[in-house]
C-alpha cells in the first residue's frame, strides 16, 4: 500500500537531507494585469474555452488569477473519491476537468457532472492492485494535449480528446512541479536537479543542471524562465538557449513557486520570508516575515494590490505588493500549505485543518479578510483550487479524499 506522504512533505524531506549533506522596477498596473491572463506565445493555445485554468497558477506568470467568474453563493455539485486523496492542483478547460490523483491516475471528468469520460494510468499494467506512480504535479492542457509528471520522473504526454498515451519522457527524478508551454516547447521540473525543455514530440531541446532537486513549477516572461529549489538559488535562465543570465542567492529553499508582476518576482521560502526581487537585477524589493517564522510552501496568488500567502503559521498573508508591509492576517485552524486562488475580490485556499476557505478582500459590503466561505472536508486540504469556467474545484488529501467541484447548482 503506497505510504501516504503530501506533497510539500516529501519536498522538505528530501530538501532538508541535501542541505544537512551540504552544509520595483515594473510595468503600469494595468499592463501587467491584462499580462497575466495571456498564455505563452504559441500556435499551440493553453486554452479553448473563456475562463479557463488551464495550468497550475493559470498562465505563465503564475499569479494566480482566474479569468472567469463565479456566483455569489457556491453549491457544492459534484464529489467524487480516489483511494489514495488529491494533493495536486486540476486543470479546468473544455467543460472538462483533469485531474491527477495520488493512486497513478489522471481523470478526464465533465465539469457539470463528475462524469468520467476518460481516465490514464501512470503505468500499461491495467491491475489496479499493482502499484503505479502517482500524480503530485498539476497538469498543462494544451488545445491538444495533456501533459503532466509522476512519482517516478516520467513525463507523459496524454491526447486530450482520447486519453490515450502520445508520448513518456523519462527523468531521473520525481516530478513536483507543474509544466510550462513556452512556444511548441514545455518546460518540466525534475527532482534530479534538471530543468528540461521537451518538444512537442518529448525529445529534448535543453535542460539545465541545477545543485540540487528543482521542486517549483517554472515562471515564463519575455524570454526568460526561472528556477527555484533545493540548491537555495533563484536562477534565470534563456529559454531559447537554456543558458542563465543570472543567478541569486537566496538563503533558503524554496517549495513554491514564483510569480511575475512586472519585472518583480515574488516567492516565499521555507525560512518563512515572502521575497519580491527584481528578477532583472537580482536585487531586494522587499522581505516580509510574519510573527512566526515558519515555512512558507503555499505559492503565492499576487494581484495589483496584494500579494496573499498561507503559511505553516496556519495564516493566509495579504501583503501591500509594493511596499511589502502586511495589510492584514486570516486565521484557520491548520497550516496552509494550499497555493491560494483569485477571483474577482474574492481568494480561496485550503488548509490542514481539512477545510476550503474563501474570504473576501474587500468590497462595498465586506471588509478585507472577511470569512465569506466555509467547506469542512475533514481531511487535510493540501491541493490549491482551479477556479474556471464559472466552477471552483478542489480535492482534500489522505486514504479516500475527495475531489469537489462547486459552482451554481
Amino acid at each position: 500500500m503506497r505510504r501516504l506522504i503530501g506533497i510539500t512533505t516529501t519536498a522538505v524531506v528530501a530538501c532538508v537531507a541535501a542541505i544537512a549533506l551540504a552544509q520595483d522596477g515594473e510595468k503600469s498596473s494595468k499592463a501587467a494585469s491584462e499580462e497575466a491572463a495571456k498564455p505563452a506565445a504559441s500556435t499551440r493555445s493553453t486554452s479553448n474555452a473563456k475562463g479557463s485554468w488551464t495550468s497550475f497558477r493559470n498562465g505563465p506568470l503564475q499569479r494566480g488569477i482566474a479569468t472567469t467568474t463565479l456566483p455569489n453563493t457556491l453549491k457544492l455539485r459534484w464529489e467524487i473519491k480516489s483511494k489514495d486523496g488529491w494533493v495536486a492542483t486540476v486543470a479546468i478547460a473544455g467543460s472538462r476537468v483533469y485531474a491527477p490523483a495520488l493512486e497513478g491516475f489522471v481523470y478526464c471528468l465533465d465539469l457539470k457532472t463528475g462524469r468520467e469520460i476518460w481516465k490514464y494510468r501512470s503505468i500499461d499494467n491495467k491491475d489496479e492492485e499493482e502499484f503505479a506512480a502517482g500524480f503530485k504535479a498539476a497538469p498543462l492542457v494544451t488545445s491538444d494535449t495533456v501533459y503532466i509528471g509522476d512519482e517516478d520522473g516520467l513525463v507523459h504526454a496524454i491526447d486530450r480528446k482520447t486519453g490515450e498515451k502520445r508520448w513518456v519522457f523519462e527523468t531521473l527524478g520525481e516530478i513536483a512541479g507543474g509544466a510550462t508551454l513556452v512556444g511548441e516547447n514545455i518546460l518540466v521540473p525534475s527532482h534530479d536537479a534538471n530543468l528540461y525543455c521537451l518538444t512537442p514530440k518529448g525529445e529534448l531541446a535543453w535542460k539545465f543542471e541545477t545543485l540540487d532537486r528543482v521542486n517549483c513549477a517554472p515562471a515564463l516572461v519575455e524570454n526568460s524562465t526561472f528556477v527555484a529549489g533545493c540548491d537555495q538559488h533563484l536562477r534565470v535562465i534563456d529559454i531559447a538557449k537554456g543558458e542563465e543570465t543570472l543567478d541569486v542567492e537566496l538563503g533558503s529553499y524554496l517549495i513554491a513557486s514564483p510569480a511575475i508582476f512586472g519585472d518583480v518576482l515574488y516567492v516565499g521560502s521555507h525560512a518563512g520570508e515572502v521575497i519580491a526581487l527584481n528578477w532583472k537585477t537580482g536585487k531586494d524589493v522587499w522581505r516580509y516575515r510574519g510573527e512566526r517564522d515558519l515555512e512558507i510552501h503555499a505559492s503565492a496568488a499576487v494581484t495589483e494590490e496584494l500579494v496573499l500567502v498561507g503559511s505553516h503559521d496556519k495564516l493566509l498573508h495579504a501583503i501591500d505588493r509594493k511596499t511589502g508591509k502586511g495589510r492584514w492576517t486570516f486565521k484557520t485552524r491548520g497550516r496552509i500549505n494550499s497555493s491560494a486562488a483569485v477571483v474577482g475580490d474574492r481568494v480561496f485556499f485550503g488548509s490542514d485543518d481539512g477545510s476550503i476557505y474563501g474570504v473576501s478582500l474587500g468590497n462595498d459590503k465586506t471588509r478585507p479578510g472577511t470569512q465569506i466561505f466555509k467547506f469542512t472536508t475533514g481531511k487535510d486540504v493540501v491541493a490549491g483550487p482551479a477556479i474556471g469556467e464559472g466552477s471552483l474545484v478542489v480535492g482534500s488529501a489522505d486514504r479516500n479524499g475527495k475531489l469537489y467541484c462547486f459552482g451554481k447548482k
